[in-house]
């Protein structure tokens, strides 16, 4: 399985983004996923992660009301539409997938595999 994120870039405080992750080698209905982020000199933590189904997503307390998970199983397509941003959202943000359909949740344990990372940078 091999993930390909897309879409990030620099943004001004209050204006949006929206990441895409693209999921080959395998089909994305069978995974659960989600994404994380690392801002530099801090340590990787968790955005949002959603069930194979798209039916139940969660989200980190500093984004929610903020950003939002989607996934499109038909296109093998995971996104995160982001808004509001401020500086410190930024961070190279990663697409996770884990073999656990319903449980990843927040914990980096339940993730299989991982993408290269996006960059998103939000100016003030």
């Amino acid at each position: 399985v091999q993930l390909v994120e897309s879409g990030g870039g620099l943004v001004q405080a209050g204006g949006s983004l929206r990441l895409s992750c693209a999921l080959s080698g395998g089909t994305l209905s069978s995974y659960a996923m989600g994404w994380f982020r690392q801002a530099s000199v801090k340590e990787r933590e968790f955005v949002a992660s959603i069930i194979w189904s798209g039916t139940r997503t969660k989200e980190a307390d500093s984004v929610k009301g903020r950003f939002i998970i989607s996934r499109d199983n038909a296109k093998n397509l995971l996104y995160l539409q982001m808004s509001s941003l401020a500086p410190g959202d930024t961070a190279v943000y990663y697409c996770a997938a884990g073999r656990d359909p319903y449980g990843m949740g927040a914990s980096e344990g339940h993730v299989d595999y991982w993408g290269q990372g996006t960059q998103v940078t939000v100016s003030s």
